[in-house]
Order: C-alpha cells, then structure tokens, then sequence
C-alpha cells in the first residue's frame, strides 16, 4: 500500500518513529539498527515501509534503505518468524551479513539475534536457502557475470580457483533484493580474494549506494 513515508520526524521512541506528512502522523515500528542511522526530531526522514495486515491488527514497519525492507519481508515468509521477531534479527545483524550466514549455513551467528535458538537459526537456513534457489534456479548463471562488465571473461582470473567466493557473493547481494546482473557488478567492481567474503560484500553495498 506505501512504498515509503517522507516527511518530518516528529517523535522516536526505542522500537518506533512517527513521521509527519502532510499533517498525518505515521507510526512506524522499526530496528534498533534504522533507529540509529535515522535523523533527529524535527529533522527531515525517508522510510521505506511494510503494511502488515492481521485480522485484529493493521500496523507499519519501515526502514532507512530498500536493503533492509526486503530482508524483513524475506524474513516474515519463514514460518515461526512474526515481524517483531524479524525486527529483533535485523536489530542484531546487519542484512548483508545476514545473507551471508544464510547462504553459508552460519547457523550460530543467527543465534546471536534475540529470540532466535538453535532450531529457529536452522529453520531459516533451511527455508531461505530454498526461496533463494527457486529465485535463482539453483544456480547463477556465468553469463550474467560477465556479459556488460568489461575486462572480464571466463578464463578470467576471478574465476580462475576463485568461483566459489566470487558467486557467495553475488548471491548474498541478490538476497538484499539486486538483480543477477547488479549484483555480479558490484562484486566485480571490488573483488579481492584476499579479503573476507563479508568484506567483499560490505565494500559493493558501498559502491551501490553511491
């Protein structure tokens, strides 16, 4: 129903923010992690929001980048997984890195989010990993790595023993909701397989939202 609330910061509590546009007050829940990056009372915001809808409640969530909506959303579809638990998961771990424990079966750096246990840290695994084969047909295609992205070619050294961290890649960026093509740019743009692969994705997020 919204793609996203501008307007005016007219109040912030320690889970919310209330936004005033055009003299509507919009109560927004949100993470601690938005919270934190969102500007100060009176002061001019964008989020970009989820209308969740239940038979006896109608409520708002909203983020300061697209990359953490569509997280929150990737997460609510898990079963066991409500939006207050997917506010506590994304108060607790970035959405890049999220992806990255997902893709790599991180199970334990999940149970560092509150109200996340073992069993649940699985599920999610389990089930996202699933959405994002389905998303992906169960693998990437190499064409889109290269086609549109000068210098590169499949005999490449990026791909030369060095495939496997390369596409972990990618499709961590195509879990935050970029395409196939973007997200292989990106990662092209900053790959260095002396770094760490969530170095590696940080570093494209950062030239993405240049």
């Amino acid at each position: 129903m919204f793609a996203y609330i501008s307007g005016k910061i007219e109040n912030k509590t320690n889970s919310t923010v209330v936004i005033d546009n055009g003299g509507i007050g919009y109560r927004i829940n949100t993470s601690a992690a938005t919270l934190a990056n969102l500007g100060n009372v009176g002061e001019h915001a964008k989020m970009y929001t989820h209308y969740h809808v239940r038979e006896d409640d109608i409520t708002l969530f909203g983020f300061g980048c697209v990359e953490e909506l569509n997280m929150f959303e990737l997460l609510i579809t898990v079963s066991g997984v409500g939006p207050k638990v997917g506010l506590a998961i994304l108060s607790s771990i970035p959405p890049s890195k999220f992806a990255l424990s997902v893709i790599t079966g991180d199970a334990k750096a999940l149970t560092k989010a509150q109200g996340v246990g073992l069993k649940l840290a699985q599920r999610l695994i389990l089930e996202l990993k699933d959405k994002i084969a389905k998303e992906t047909k169960g693998q990437i295609d190499m064409s889109a790595f290269t086609e549109g992205v000068s210098g590169i070619s499949d005999d490449d050294s990026v791909f030369s023993g060095k495939g496997t961290k390369f596409m972990e890649a990618v499709s961590a960026l195509m879990v935050l909701g970029y395409n196939q093509f973007e997200a292989s740019k990106a990662i092209t743009a900053c790959f260095d397989e002396s770094l760490e692969i969530e170095m590696i994705i940080m570093n494209a997020l950062k030239g993405l939202y240049r």
